[in-house]
C-alpha cells in the first residue's frame, strides 16, 4: 500500500514551490501514479484507498477526477495567438537530399504558409518558403502550437541555425536586440547577484550568454509591486 503521509508531504512541498514562482496551487491537480504499473493513469488504483481524487479550480469552474487521463482531459486549451505577427524559433536546420534546406520549429504566434517570404533573425537572411509540412503531410498553413518543417529557397544550412527566429518579412519581422528589460526570479543561487553578472539565457531555442547591466528594481514576485528601486544586489528568493 502507498503512503498517504508521503503523498501529502509531496503535495505540500510542490504547492509551496509553485506558489513561489507565482502560480496558484488550487489550479493544479495532484495525482499519485505509477507509470511503471499503470496505477491511476487510466484506471483508479487499489494501492491508495485513502486517495479521494484530485480537484482543481480555474476561471471557468471547478473540476474533479481520479486519474491522470481525467486530469489531462481537464486541461483548458490555450488561446492560440494567430492574429499576431509570425514568430517561429528554429529547433534545428536539416539538409535533405533532393529537397534542400529544411528548418524545423514550433510556430509560437502567427501563421506560416507556402509562398511567404520569411526573414530569419538575427542572421538577417530573407527567403521564400517553398512548402510547409507536419508529420510528413503538406500543410496550407502552420498555426501556433504546430511543430513544422519548411523548405526554403537558396539558403544553405550554414546561414541559419538553432535559436534563430523566423518571421514574415512583410509583417513586423523579428529583429536582434542589443538590450532588453527582463523580470527575473532568483530561485536558488549561492551568494549575491549584482550588475555585471553574466548568466546564460535560454529563450525558446536560443542559448546565449548575456550580462545584467543594471538592476532596475526589486519587486514582490507575487504582486509585482516595487519594493526597492536600484538595488545593489539580489539573492535567492528575490524577484527583480
Amino acid at each position: 500500500k502507498w503512503s498517504e503521509s508521503r503523498f501529502e508531504e509531496i503535495v505540500k512541498e510542490t504547492s509551496n514551490f509553485i506558489k513561489k514562482v507565482g502560480f496558484n496551487p488550487k489550479t493544479v491537480p495532484f495525482v499519485p501514479i505509477s507509470g511503471w504499473n499503470g496505477d491511476n493513469m487510466i484506471e483508479v488504483s487499489a494501492n491508495c484507498p485513502w486517495y479521494k481524487g484530485w480537484t482543481k479550480e480555474t476561471k471557468t469552474g471547478s473540476y474533479k477526477g481520479k486519474t491522470l487521463l481525467e486530469a489531462i482531459d481537464a486541461i483548458e486549451p490555450p488561446v492560440r495567438p494567430v492574429e499576431k505577427p509570425l514568430r517561429l524559433p528554429l529547433q534545428d536546420v536539416y539538409k535533405i537530399g533532393g529537397i534542400g534546406t529544411v528548418p524545423v520549429g514550433r510556430v509560437e504566434t502567427g501563421a506560416i504558409k507556402p509562398g511567404m517570404v520569411v526573414t530569419f533573425a538575427p542572421a538577417g537572411v530573407t527567403t521564400e518558403v517553398k512548402s510547409v509540412e507536419m508529420h510528413h503531410e503538406q500543410l496550407t498553413e502552420g498555426l501556433p502550437g504546430d511543430n513544422v518543417g519548411f523548405n526554403v529557397k537558396n539558403v544553405s544550412v550554414k546561414e541559419i541555425r538553432r535559436g534563430n527566429v523566423a518571421g514574415d518579412s512583410k509583417n513586423d519581422p523579428p529583429k536582434a536586440a542589443e538590450s532588453f528589460n527582463a523580470q527575473v526570479i532568483v530561485l536558488n543561487h549561492p551568494g549575491q547577484i549584482g550588475a555585471g553578472y553574466a548568466p546564460v539565457l535560454d529563450c525558446h531555442t536560443a542559448h546565449i550568454a548575456c550580462k545584467f547591466a543594471t538592476l532596475v528594481e526589486k519587486i514582490d514576485r507575487r504582486t509585482g509591486k516595487v519594493m526597492e528601486a536600484s538595488p545593489k544586489f539580489v539573492k535567492s528568493g528575490d524577484a527583480a
